[in-house]
């Protein structure tokens, strides 16, 4: 192994960096694997069970062998793929697996004992002896094995993790940086179309800067260069390296990883989420490796892997190599290393009547049975004569033939179709709605063949938008594509590896197949086979033909395992970026969020929100003064209270009537434009989620209301009903809660201050009660709704919000001027109490309409989500706990909020307990407390006395069931 003339690298910038404590030397361009082989060092880890020194076998992402350990302490990082990781000076990397290091592992006596580990040997060894007192599988056999297992070690350090998250938009996604990715690109990018092209390498162009070949008349790296260079200068194209497109999701969204070498001031790791009108999956094949014994030693390497090596990275990767294929593949990389100077000790093509125009051995019709030595000495090659012959080199590069890379398109259930004619699964048509498999991830062989499907695909894709695209003219590339023919399994004793990492053989997945495992996924998770990191991109279609001839099936018969996101592995803080510290428990603040901190407001947590509690002013000495003083406001003038966090849901299309009618209880289809309706949501088990408003601004056009604590709840409920249970529905929803200011205006002056605002004052008559529409404020467009969650008069108004603060403070103001002002949190929640409103406390998850009272909003006459459980009889039995009101009535007048209801003579005791109280405030408008509960058979009981009870305060009182509307419960103040 030695570095030779020519590549990609930067051979005036050295790169100095470490690996298991020994110092190296790179260039600026080098993986840290192409860097070791170039000085020498062959053994990069070890397997996961048996421990065998591992080297490299492939040059990209699908590398099971090379996992290194990136940095020391805190802030490492294990599991790194050495093909992937680019070097940088200070670079400090550590082989896995292995004690006391890679090079010399202790643990390596386990392949000794690999007779007694096959397949399953977990379920048949560790079950006993079941003796009296003997725990042998907690106390002796489950330690070790976990102390064993794993691959890598975390730190337990806390450090910052440099990750970020971050979203994109784009009219085309293509999806690879090769031939076909860069001339999709190309193509939608002329036609004017936003195109993001995501390429995993730091260098985009796939195999083309890994052979030699030409592409319009020059080198196809050249070329590629000057693809990347045109799209990078052009306003409508975002060129992302380093980035892997890791899942498919629902409605054009797609996850990708973009790594960023660390230095550089930015995160390194960004998770992107990708949302994408259509894409092109141009993401090539993969190699696959020949099963052959002792294929797993250092030496033995993919054969395209080899000619990246030498053409891209001037690395040889051995002084002497036996090159075996069945294809034109292997002669082309038997030939990149005559020109790099390697003795090619042998050409093996195992077809019989192949041919050659090297000056090498060659042998038509022959076999590799395996290679010998700790790292690769010697190859046994089989001649079509049946002699074996052993041949002395440290390089085996074999191939047994490619592999399309189909993953993306099996992550929403897609599964793969077989070709015989290439011997591998290509993408089933239409398996990702708006995504179109093109190039060598299709099926295509030939350079010109992917240029080709790249260019049709782009056009193809943007006629799909309504866009034409003019197909530009392709480049002279090479389109001649030898027959080949696939290899699984090599003839020949020894073990013959399949899963790299894993350590699972040939003879696992037939001892599966004997044992009956014989299912795909049974065979899968009986082996381990395709679980490593890798998930078996090398070596699951070759364990797939391993299985069927085990099993006397073909391998489209025999199926194919389910592959799942991520396509690379991710790490967990790129995932969760940005969810630590506020980022984990947001802090949402309203747009009048500054007028109430300069008014000394305390603030506390609605929700995700933060609300004023109470608006002090000087001289009073406790909450409960600012309070009453504030209750005051409203009942006797005219009070203003930021309503903003309440949630908003945009409901819209030509469905958007019948939608409602079947997630709310009772009926919205009737509700005309300009008015507003109560409405009750109920969960499928019958329970209630919520209650709020649903207001019609015009013909198939509603906003609903929610309660601030279950915005985010209702949005996912409706979005689920929506997609889910009546996908037949034409109707659109958007959570607006944040785009509209709301401010809550009440009390008896509440329409003369409202007046003073509107640049159209209302008349007498005008906005009748539940009313809403459009007004205007200062030449401002504006939501007026004539709502109430006081029981005064009063009227809600809603402004987008960049608004929001400059006119509530003008309220404020003006509210001050009539003998009001503001209100907060604690003064809303008596407001509400007195007039027996719901909030969480009441609708806690556990309460039914029947229980609140409001078993009259559930229509007889339609189905709603809900109605059949809401029915069942326990749910309608009249001993359960309902909605009352409560009032003190004894010596001790305190309530308070979660204690437990007695009768007046019975023991506190559980099985005593009748009934829990949900809310209580003190109401300065009535001059006692005031509470809400749930007592069994509560309505039946007004007048009754009953005993609250809290044990945890010490507090006893006796009350009076009464109606849960306190005060005016015929409503006349509201709609007055």
């Amino acid at each position: 192994m030695k570095r030779i003339d020519g590549g990609l690298i930067d051979r005036d910038h050295p790169v100095d960096f470490r690996f298991d404590g020994h110092a190296y030397q790179g260039f600026a361009g080098d993986t840290l694997a192409s860097a070791l082989l170039a000085n020498g060092q062959r053994v990069l880890g070890r397997s996961f069970k048996y421990h065998r020194p591992r080297g490299v076998l492939s040059a990209g992402s699908e590398e099971p062998n090379a996992l290194v350990t990136l940095g020391l302490g805190a802030g490492s990082e294990p599991n790194a793929r050495a093909t992937m990781v680019e070097i940088r000076q200070g670079l400090e990397a550590f082989g896995q697996n292995g004690f006391p290091n890679v090079g010399f592992d202790l643990m390596e006596v386990n392949d000794l004992f690999a007779p007694f580990f096959s397949a399953g040997f977990y379920y048949k060894t560790f079950m006993g002896p079941k003796l009296p007192g003997w725990r042998v599988w907690e106390r002796v056999f489950e330690p070790v094995i976990r102390r064993a297992a794993g691959l890598g070690r975390l730190d337990r350090t806390k450090t910052p993790i440099a990750t970020e998250k971050a979203y994109a938009f784009c009219d085309l996604l293509v999806i690879g940086g090769g031939p076909t990715g860069l001339m999709a690109a190309l193509t939608a990018a002329e036609a004017g179309a936003d195109v993001i092209l995501a390429d995993e390498d730091h260098l985009p162009g796939g195999r083309l800067n890994g052979d030699r070949q030409e592409v319009g008349g020059q080198s196809g790296a050249d070329w590629a260069a000057g693809i990347v260079a045109q799209l990078a200068s052009m306003p409508n194209v975002r060129v992302m390296t380093r980035t892997t497109v890791t899942g498919v999701y629902d409605q054009g969204t797609y996850g990708a990883l973009e790594r960023v070498v660390p230095g550089r001031g930015r995160p390194e790791e960004t998770f992107w989420r990708i949302t994408a009108r259509r894409a092109v999956l141009a993401a090539g094949g993969i190699e696959r490796p020949v099963a052959l014994a002792n294929n797993d030693r250092p030496g033995v390497m993919l054969s395209g892997a080899v000619r990246t090596y030498v053409n891209r990275y001037a690395v040889a990767p051995g002084r002497s190599a036996v090159v075996f294929g069945a294809s034109d593949e292997a002669h082309r990389t038997a030939a990149d290393l005559l020109r790099a100077g390697v003795h090619v000790a042998a050409l093996v093509d195992a077809r019989p009547g192949a041919t050659c125009d090297l000056t090498v051995r060659f042998h038509a019709g022959g076999l590799v049975e395996g290679v010998q030595g700790r790292e690769v000495e010697s190859v046994a090659i089989r001649r079509a004569d049946g002699v074996l012959e052993k041949v002395q080199a440290d390089l085996l590069a074999f191939s047994g033939g490619w592999n399309p890379s189909v993953h993306l398109t099996c992550h929403l259930n897609g599964r793969p179709v077989w070709r015989d004619d290439i011997a591998a699964f290509v993408p089933s048509e239409g398996a990702v709605p708006g995504l179109i498999p093109a190039g060598a991830c299709n099926g295509e062989a030939t350079t010109f063949a992917c240029l080709s499907a790249g260019r049709d695909a782009a056009v193809q894709a943007l006629a799909n938008l309504g866009r034409q695209a003019t197909p530009p003219d392709l480049p002279q590339a090479e389109d001649t594509a030898g027959e080949g023919r696939p290899l699984w399994v090599m003839p020949g004793k020894g073990r013959k590896w399949l899963d790299f990492q894993n350590d699972v053989t040939v003879k696992d997945v037939e001892l599966a197949a004997r044992e009956n495992f014989r299912s795909v996924e049974h065979m899968k998770r009986y082996t381990t086979q395709g679980m490593a990191p890798d998930q078996g991109k090398t070596g699951n279609v070759a364990a797939l033909a391993a299985l069927a001839d085990a099993t006397g099936r073909s391998i489209p018969g025999t199926g194919t395992t389910t592959y799942r996101p991520p396509f690379v592995p991710v790490s967990i803080a790129a995932l969760g970026a940005g969810g630590q510290g506020k980022g984990f428990a947001a802090e949402r603040f309203t747009a009048a969020h500054p007028v109430a901190l300069s008014m000394g407001a305390p603030m506390i947590e609605a929700g995700l929100w933060y609300r004023p509690s109470y608006f002090p002013k000087s001289g009073e000495q406790t909450w409960r003064e600012s309070c009453d003083r504030e209750v005051g406001y409203v009942r006797n003038a005219v009070g203003i209270c930021d309503v903003s966090t309440l949630g908003k849901i945009d409901v819209q299309g030509p469905d958007a009537a019948a939608f409602l009618d079947f997630v709310y209880t009772n009926n919205m289809s009737t509700l005309k434009p300009g008015n507003t309706r109560y409405g009750l949501m109920l969960r499928e088990d019958g329970h209630v989620m919520d209650d709020g408003t649903c207001a019609c601004l015009g013909e198939g056009h509603y906003v609903v209301s929610t309660t601030t604590a279950a915005a985010g709840e209702v949005m996912r409920h409706m979005e689920f009903a929506a997609q889910v249970l009546r996908p037949d529905l034409d109707v659109r929803l958007a959570s607006v809660t944040e785009h509209w200011a709301q401010t809550a205006i009440a009390g008896p002056q509440s329409r003369e201050l409202l007046n003073e605002v509107l640049d159209t004052p209302l008349a007498d008559g005008d906005w009748p009660f539940m009313a809403c529409g459009e007004v205007s404020v200062g030449g401002i467009a504006a939501r007026l709704f004539r709502i109430s969650f006081s029981g005064e008069h009063a009227y809600e108004i809603a402004v987008p919000a960049r608004y929001g603060e400059s006119l509530f403070r003008c309220l404020v103001t003006k509210a001050e001027a009539r003998g009001g002002g503001v209100y907060g949190m604690e003064a809303l929640n008596v407001l509400r109490i007195e007039k027996g409103l719901l909030t969480h406390a009441e609708l806690d998850g556990r309460t039914t309409a029947y229980d609140l009272g409001l078993a009259g909003m559930m229509s007889k006459k339609k189905d709603f989500i809900g109605r059949a459980a809401a029915g069942r009889e326990g749910l309608t039995d009249p001993t359960r706990p309902r909605l009352v009101g409560i009032k003190p009535v004894g010596a001790v007048q305190q309530l308070t909020s979660g204690a437990f209801l007695f009768e007046p003579e019975a023991e506190a005791t559980r099985v005593n307990a009748q009934g829990t109280v949900s809310s209580v405030a003190f109401s300065p408008t009535l001059g006692h407390f005031v509470g809400l509960a749930l007592l069994t058979e509560g309505p039946e009981r007004y007048g009754e006395k009953v005993r609250m009870v809290d044990h945890l305060r010490g507090v006893s009182t006796l009350c009076e069931v009464v109606h849960p509307a306190f005060l005016d419960p015929d409503g006349g103040r509201a709609r007055g």
